[in-house]
């Protein structure tokens, strides 16, 4: 019934895929982390980028299959997200790949307009919630965050909700501020997985990368370091809390349009 997440906080070389897939290889050999779940940054191969011309993998090619390698290699699931293009769109794509090589995938919903992301990317319109070990799980990337609507865990759907990124350095007090607000609300716990350094557009980021209980207290916080952390989270406490406090069944009721 426990989950075992492991996520990893680092930098990235700017636009350069092979760099970042060697990069993590070494990085995640060395932590050899016994976990269920690893979860990589946003655009983990390139950073957020707005030029994916000429930059951007076809949908199910080189990262993807680097990742079911990855994932065959440590026997956990592996998460993260990565610019593809598909015939003349491209799209931020969180691919969700289990050890046995099957996947799923989730495009970014709410693409960040004051990078210009929703005039380069394609957002999706589908929500993704996957099993693990008995777990329902709800992947979504950055600036869904700022979303609750989108993040909104109805009839408890999920027990683990999580958040792919990278959100810059000068944004870091709503961002950790949102993640404790998404675990309070939707009675589950939260993790938030960010990176840290200074990009070639010279964004700064602070990392803070989280994980969070639904009662909204601090399972895990990171410095401003590179690091891979792992954090078990209990199943029984999830349940205990939703049985003791279940405010879910007092939730206002809605329906998404377009």
């Amino acid at each position: 019934m426990d989950l075992r997440v492991t996520i990893v906080q680092t930098d990235l070389h700017w636009q350069d895929a092979e760099a970042n897939r060697r990069m993590l290889s070494e990085k995640l050999a060395a932590a050899a982390p016994k976990t269920d779940l690893i979860v990589l940054p946003e655009m983990f191969t390139t950073g957020f980028s707005m030029t994916p011309q000429g930059i951007a993998e076809q949908a199910d090619t080189t990262t993807l299959g680097w990742m079911q390698e990855e994932a065959k290699r440590h026997q956990a699931v592996l998460t993260g997200s990565v610019m593809v293009q598909e015939g003349e769109r491209f799209l931020n794509r969180l691919y969700w790949v289990r050890p046995d090589g099957t996947y799923a995938q989730y495009d970014k919903k709410h693409l960040f307009r004051m990078a210009r992301e929703h005039d380069t990317y394609t957002p999706g319109n589908e929500r993704l919630i996957v099993e693990l070990k008995g777990w329902n799980v709800c992947p979504l990337v950055c600036y869904d965050l700022r979303f609750p609507v989108w993040s909104r865990n109805t009839d408890n759907a999920y027990d683990l909700l999580l958040y792919v990124a990278n959100w810059p350095k000068v944004r870091r007090q709503p961002w950790s501020t949102l993640l404790q607000a998404r675990a309070i609300e939707n009675l589950a716990y939260v993790v938030g997985v960010n990176r840290v350094g200074t990009d070639s557009n010279d964004h700064a980021y602070s990392g803070d990368s989280a994980i969070i209980h639904p009662k909204g207290y601090h399972l895990l916080e990171t410095a401003e370091v590179e690091g891979i952390h792992t954090v078990t989270l209990s199943k029984k406490e999830l349940e205990d809390f939703r049985e003791a406090f279940p405010a879910h069944l007092d939730a206002d009721r809605f329906s998404l349009e377009g």
